[in-house]
């Protein structure tokens, strides 16, 4: 059971409070203290243009789990492993399970909030405190809590493409919203009986379910449809790695919020940050891959800490 917060170590306010939905992701954790919100606003302070790189662990609070949290990550309450490219491309099985599992899991998905992180991100932004943000979600909450500047690292789940029929298809795109209309004609008798959200924002179907839906074909050349996500196995866009690094040049330092950095894309932020000489600062409950290189680990949970971020 974790413990709660007394008054006297917050800062400016009450702690924001999680419902029973958004709490059952977020991994037992000890409360932050006053020194903590001390250290991140003196991380803060002084530097214009902090970039932000976020992870699964700040969109737990809204209620999307993670992989590999533990006690609560997907890895820890099932032996589901994440779609791979490859597969995806090469086997109509696995593109006819991905799409089931994805169109009876969208409208709870793609119904979801920000949270007080987001929200916060956003106000930062406004105020000129951080320089933009690259995320490694999908789930578009930056972009609905009000940020602008937002390089979704891995894509994200609201745009549908072709990729042809070898992985690379036409300029063919649909917003995720009416291709899900689609979806529903061609499957009218599919009723939402899942049992558990994933990280992307699909969902555990029977077999049954699975190898009775119908997914349409590209309209303009015939080829297979995916969601504008890099899937395991696949490589991020290079001009958006060139993106990237233009922003950590131009910024001050890093701030890495609710990642573990596991997975390199992220990882590679924080490696070239330091070659740089750029300070880099990480919150997340639990260790990270970069706990040794970093200037700053704050083991806490994301909302906690950032709901009264400089607030006087």
């Amino acid at each position: 059971m974790l413990r709660t917060v007394a008054k006297s170590s917050l800062r400016h306010g009450p702690l924001q409070r999680l419902s029973s939905s958004s709490s059952m992701y977020v991994p037992a954790h000890e409360p932050a203290v006053e020194s903590d919100f001390k250290r991140l606003e003196k991380f803060l302070e002084d530097k214009p243009h902090i970039l932000v790189l976020t992870g699964a662990g700040i969109s737990t609070e809204s209620g999307i789990p993670d992989y590999r949290s533990e006690g609560v990550g997907l890895y820890a309450r099932s032996n589901h492993k994440p779609i791979q490219h490859g597969d995806f491309v090469k086997f109509e099985s696995v593109r006819k399970r991905y799409w089931a599992r994805n169109y009876v899991g969208w409208p709870r998905f793609s119904a979801i909030a920000p949270n007080i992180t987001h929200y916060t991100l956003a106000r930062l932004e406004r105020e000129q405190r951080i320089s933009g943000i690259v995320t490694q979600n999908v789930d578009k909450l930056h972009t609905k809590a009000g940020s602008r500047s937002v390089v979704e690292l891995h894509g994200s789940g609201y745009t549908v493409g072709c990729i042809g029929t070898s992985g690379k298809g036409c300029d063919y795109h649909i917003p995720r919203h009416d291709f899900q209309q689609i979806l529903d004609q061609l499957n009218p008798y599919m009723e939402d009986k899942s049992t558990m959200m994933r990280p992307d924002g699909d969902v555990e179907l029977s077999q049954e379910y699975v190898e009775n839906f119908n997914i349409p074909p590209c309209p303009q050349c015939g080829g297979h449809l995916k969601p504008e996500i890099v899937f395991f196995g696949d490589n991020v866009p290079m001009p958006r790695i060139e993106r990237v690094v233009r922003m950590i040049m131009q910024s001050d330092g890093v701030l890495v919020l609710g990642s573990s950095l596991t997975v390199f894309s992220g990882y590679r932020i924080v490696l070239q940050a330091k070659e740089l000489g750029l300070p880099v600062a990480v919150v997340n409950i639990g260790t990270t891959r970069a706990d040794a290189k970093v200037d700053l680990k704050i083991s806490a949970r994301c909302g906690e800490l950032m709901q009264n971020l400089f607030k006087k």
